[in-house]
């Protein structure tokens, strides 16, 4: 970065802030800049600015800081016009953005903030726009020495930071982590933003093109140390969190094979192999979920399917996403387990001999994913790329959480939010 990016008047810009997700990040924003009082100088930015100064509005009422509604720069800026983009990088060191789906509105706001020297972090759960961006920017971002940093909310900085906090704490050679997701709601359930399941409706619909841009890589595949891990079936028992599971679909198994792998090119550590699965409940939700996902697989094939499935996300979602997304009521009472299942070789055990005589246990327990722990999520990941620049990779480019931050102190500022992680068990 050149000098000149620190002389911009804004810290942080929230773009995207009118937005279902985005309103919850300016709250979070104010809360860290009223910590520190003049320290952190931030702005909000999006398309209308009848809507943003609502949302200062609510947030100056909600938080009962009546400053909001006058001290915070409201910046007009659109996806759809280019320079509307430069002129808000231009004017801050760190775009925090919440506008998707990314597929469709990400890029124009990654090339803006790489040709125009801001840092960049999204909370995507996008493989297809994750992998994109890194193949076709990653260059470009590293000679400006810009940082563009994707998934960091609940996709996927639990499941990232989580296998790096569980090699940690490993007494070691971890060679294998399976995670577990649990999410618990109260009585009124849980539910998410009708732009989430937009973007699992395309994503799964244009599935073979990530395939493809994944050849384009030509990456090799990273050695398996120590034993390979046995893999699961579609659907199983697990005795670890009592429930059945399935795969988890999200972007967490293909962000953290790309930050093993720059791991293991970079800083030459072991790669871990890892597996992420998400439980289902009994029996009776299995049948749901599996009827369900057949009927999913089958409209996404076809472009009347997918209108259908944008259109009554509600009706095909069985209630968990919606275009008004969850109550106050519901995110007061979700919140979120990630338990993982790791194993390896104690210390002075060669991992090619014999099968892992090693075992640990750790877990991420958060407040409601989609929103309260996402919006921290991305909130401490911008800051800590304000004041930790020194910590992360040498130089600018496209990175995953874990390949950012794991020099940083980024788990340590979760741990004083609302994401804990702890070891449960060593043996």
């Amino acid at each position: 970065m050149t000098d000149a990016a620190f002389a911009r008047p804004y810290h942080i810009i929230v773009f995207g802030a009118s937005g279902f997700t985005g309103q919850f990040v300016v709250e979070e924003v104010a809360r860290c800049a009223a910590e520190s009082p003049g320290s952190l100088q931030w702005a909000v930015a999006g398309r209308s600015r009848q809507r943003l100064e609502a949302v200062l509005r609510r947030a100056a009422g909600k938080l009962s800081m009546p400053e909001l509604r006058t001290d915070v720069e409201i910046i007009i800026a659109d996806v759809s016009i280019e320079e509307s983009l430069a002129v808000m990088c231009q004017q801050g060191q760190v775009i925090l953005n919440c506008v998707g789906p990314y597929r469709f509105y990400g890029e124009p706001v990654v090339k803006a903030c790489i040709e125009n020297g801001a840092h960049y972090v999204d909370i995507c759960g996008e493989p297809q726009f994750l992998e994109r961006m890194q193949l076709e920017y990653h260059a470009k971002a590293s000679e400006r020495g810009v940082y563009v940093i994707g998934s960091c909310g609940f996709d996927s900085i639990p499941a990232d930071l989580g296998i790096l906090y569980t090699q940690k704490q490993f007494k070691g050679t971890l060679t294998a982590v399976e995670s577990f997701l649990v999410i618990s709601s109260g009585s009124e359930g849980s539910s998410g933003h009708d732009a989430t399941w937009q973007s699992a409706v395309y994503g799964f619909a244009d599935s073979g093109s990530l395939r493809q841009l994944r050849k384009k890589f030509g990456h090799k595949p990273l050695p398996v140390l120590g034993a390979k891990v046995k893999k699961r079936g579609f659907v199983s028992f697990s005795k670890e969190i009592e429930q059945y599971a399935i795969p988890f679909m999200g972007s967490d198994p293909s962000v953290v094979k790309r930050t093993q792998r720059f791991l293991y090119e970079e800083e030459h550590q072991s790669p871990i192999q890892y597996s992420a699965f998400v439980g289902v409940g009994g029996l009776f939700s299995v049948v749901k979920f599996f009827c369900g996902g057949l009927l999913f697989g089958f409209l996404v094939k076809f472009s009347f399917g997918r209108k259908l499935l944008t259109t009554f996300p509600r009706f095909f979602s069985f209630g968990l996403f919606s275009k008004a997304g969850p109550t106050e009521k519901q995110i007061e009472n979700t919140c979120f387990s990630m338990t993982f299942f790791g194993e390896g070789y104690s210390e002075g055990t060669d991992p090619s001999q014999g099968r892992p005589n090693s075992k640990i246990c750790t877990q991420v327990i958060g407040a409601e994913p989609g929103y309260v722990a996402t919006v921290s999520a991305i909130v401490q990941a911008g800051v800590t790329l304000l004041n930790e620049k020194h910590s992360l990779p040498k130089r600018g480019g496209v990175y995953t959480p874990g390949a950012a931050f794991y020099k940083t102190s980024l788990i340590h500022r979760l741990q004083n939010h609302s994401i804990k992680f702890s070891v449960r068990s060593y043996q």
